[in-house]
């Protein structure tokens, strides 16, 4: 399994997948390359459409190292270290929380060539769920005092939404460890999101650094204050524009994104 070192000396394990100009996914909370087959596929089919695809363990999951402390500056130095490795710029596509951070490197000078993002869920209005003013620091005793599984469950609770018996059957599915296995990372997607997760609108000129051509994609069946946030962020963006994708949600179909994707790296 190929890695780069980050700038604080941390192992990032990834792998290619076609040839052409290289494109890296950067995952959301929860998701890595042992458990996200939906992005998997997704490479698969931009890959076919011409393209290096690059998807990497996010630092702390799978196998990428885990240095502390945490921080989001060393996960997009993350990031910058496998653009290097591409070749000194590539496009990215980021995926939730993932597409947050990936908008952060790009603002703060990382050589994105083109930068595609589905469903930030920033909470930037009063349409979506009331904000949790201690989330990560929940996150973070659930993880250090709890049993294994405690921080996983709480998120699907109080951010994927999901019903307390769903939850259960998730947690006696053969999947359920390789999940738990990354519970602890949660908190660092929380970290990427704090700033964006009070209800309020994105500062004046926050990424305004952010040159690069911008796709921002929503599903037409997420929620409203998601849909809300997907234009907002494209409205940010000096190069920003927004595409909704009838039917879709924040579980995107990859052969629906995939032909959309490429037409945008293609133009």
């Amino acid at each position: 399994m190929p890695t780069v070192t980050s700038n604080d000396g941390t192992e990032i394990a990834y792998e290619e997948v076609g040839s052409g100009s290289p494109l890296i996914t950067v995952a959301g909370a929860t998701a890595y390359r042992g458990v996200d087959q939906t992005t998997t596929e997704l490479a698969g089919l931009v890959a076919d459409g011409g393209h290096r695809v690059i998807s990497y363990d996010r630092r702390g999951r799978g196998d990428s190292g885990d240095t502390l402390p945490y921080s989001v500056e060393c996960e997009i130095e993350d990031l910058e270290a496998l653009v290097a490795a591409a070749g000194g710029e590539a496009s990215v596509f980021g995926m939730s929380s993932g597409a947050v951070l990936a908008l952060e490197a790009a603002a703060r000078g990382v050589p994105v060539t083109k930068l595609v993002m589905y469903e930030p869920p920033m909470l930037l209005d009063r349409e979506g769920p009331e904000p949790i003013p201690d989330y990560v620091a929940r996150l973070e005793r659930h993880v250090s005092e709890g049993e294994p599984g405690d921080a996983m469950a709480y998120f699907m609770g109080a951010v994927a939404e999901l019903p307390p018996d769903q939850i259960e059957q998730f947690r006696a599915s053969p999947i359920w460890p390789a999940f738990v296995a990354s519970e602890h990372t949660i908190a660092y997607d929380g970290r990427i999101m704090e700033p964006y997760g009070k209800g309020e609108p994105i500062p004046p000129g926050q990424f305004a650094a952010a040159l690069q051509p911008t796709l921002v994609i929503a599903g037409g069946d997420s929620p409203e204050w998601m849909r809300n946030a997907a234009r907002a962020v494209a409205d940010a963006v000096p190069e920003g524009e927004l595409r909704t994708l009838p039917g879709q949600t924040h579980q995107f179909d990859p052969a629906v994104l995939a032909p959309v994707m490429l037409e945008f790296l293609a133009s």
